[in-house]
């Protein structure tokens, strides 16, 4: 099946990117600021709001403490910040936020409900509508990043490409595992992780969500074991 929302939501990321790279020199320092930290409180929200959908509260924590341990031990962080790093490199980018634009665009578009759901629904009954939807919302917040962050927010089409169209496949052949109960627990551990995005958006206090992201695959094995 052709991706047609997973790659609608790619070219809305490239997209808003442009735009926000084409206005990142002529926007002043206070409203880059205070868009930028309007944007964390909005991401604080939808993590909460995905959070609190939460059944079990046990399989989040142990989610959370199992893939936070595995991800440190395989240096997860690191190992995406090399490849931001390679890339980098291999662009002759001379940005210095561009591995953090990479990184952090990628973890915002990736880790999500409408990430998940909408690339289940398009892989499980061919609906498109969640992630259309999803390309506009990611397309006016590249704007906003790619002002801040510069030329690596553009590339986080690559992997938000991969990601969502890795699950529909993944959807499609596997769908009768997908249970509501199996989908909440998911959108809560993500929601936790969209949290810390928001902290490090507003410099509360720097998390390394990439790190936590095996809590993703944990979360599924947990559910599948005690339900």
């Amino acid at each position: 099946m052709l991706p047609i929302g997973t790659i609608t939501n790619a070219l809305a990321i490239i997209v808003g990117s442009l735009v926000g790279l084409a206005l990142g020199k002529r926007f002043p320092d206070n409203i880059r600021r205070i868009v930028f930290q309007g944007l964390g409180l909005a991401v604080l929200l939808i993590g909460m709001q995905m959070a609190l959908k939460v059944q079990n509260p046990l399989i989040l924590v142990f989610s959370i403490l199992i893939g936070g341990i595995v991800g440190e031990l395989i240096h997860l962080d690191d190992f995406f910040n090399s490849l931001g790093d390679r890339l980098k490199t291999r662009l002759k980018s001379k940005d210095a936020l561009f591995t953090d634009g990479v990184v952090t665009a990628s973890l915002i578009f990736c880790v999500g409900s409408m990430a998940i759901v909408g690339a289940f629904d398009e892989g499980l009954r061919g609906d498109h509508s969640v992630l259309f939807t999803k390309a506009i919302l990611d397309g006016f917040t590249s704007i906003a990043l790619a002002s801040s962050y510069g030329l690596g927010v553009l590339f986080s089409f690559v992997p938000v490409l991969l990601y969502q169209y890795g699950l529909t496949l993944f959807a499609g052949v596997f769908k009768d595992m997908f249970s509501p109960v199996l989908i909440s627990e998911l959108t809560a551990v993500g929601g936790l992780l969209i949290l810390g995005i928001g902290f490090n958006l507003l410099d509360i206090k720097q998390i390394k969500i990439s790190n936590l992201l095996p809590s993703l695959a944990v979360v599924v094995v947990l559910v599948l074991i005690f339900s």
